[in-house]
Parts: C-alpha cells; sequence; structure tokens
C-alpha cells in the first residue's frame, strides 16, 4: 500500500513536469505579468487577478488555469485524490518559487509574498 507521502511526492514531481511543460511558453508571459502585478497565485493552485489591477492579463490567466485544471484532474484521478488536494499541493510548491512582492491569495486574502 503506497503512503501519503510517495503519492503526494509523485503527485508534486509529476506536476512540475506538467505544469512546466504546459506553462513554458506563457513563461515570460507569466513571470512578467507576476512581477507587474498583473497576476496572482491562489492558494487552490490557480492564478486570478490581483486586487485593483485591469484585466489585461486575464486571457493569459484563463489559459493557464485550463491547463492547470486539466493536469491536476489527471493526477487526482491517477492517485484517488480530490482536486482541491492537488492544487493545493501545486501551490505549495509554486509558492516556494515565487520571488517577494508577488501576489499571492491564502484563504481569501490577497497579499503580497514577503520572502
Amino acid at each position: 500500500m503506497k503512503t501519503i507521502q510517495s503519492i503526494a511526492l509523485r503527485v508534486v514531481v509529476t506536476m512540475m513536469l506538467m505544469i512546466g511543460l504546459a506553462t513554458s511558453a506563457f513563461a515570460l508571459d507569466l513571470e512578467t505579468a507576476r512581477s507587474k502585478g498583473l497576476a496572482g497565485e491562489v492558494d487552490n493552485g490557480l492564478l486570478s487577478l490581483p486586487p485593483g489591477v485591469s484585466a489585461e492579463a486575464q486571457a493569459m490567466i484563463t489559459t493557464i488555469n485550463n491547463s492547470r485544471r486539466a493536469e491536476y484532474a489527471k493526477v487526482a484521478a491517477q492517485n484517488n485524490l480530490a482536486l482541491d488536494v492537488v492544487g493545493g499541493m501545486m501551490f505549495q510548491k509554486i509558492y516556494a518559487r515565487l520571488p517577494a512582492g508577488t501576489w499571492v491569495q491564502v484563504q481569501g486574502k490577497w497579499t503580497k509574498k514577503a520572502q
């Protein structure tokens, strides 16, 4: 029987690879949007518009979120996990790589990452 930790590790590694491939075409745009405060990471593993910004990054956010949702669904089904669990695990990994000053939403509250 697989332990939760081994499943979680496999999920995280798989998702990191898939998200990297799925967003490679948007990497520069996503990084630019994050650095300009036009896109923020949410604790469910998706992107959103931070408070008070225009919707200029919405099309990119929608495209990336659709890719993320599809990959999260695959991993969730393969590992018998809830979709929100997979999204939360990916947020933790994404958050660790985000530079200070990036908008993040945790439990419904927007803040900028300190470090």
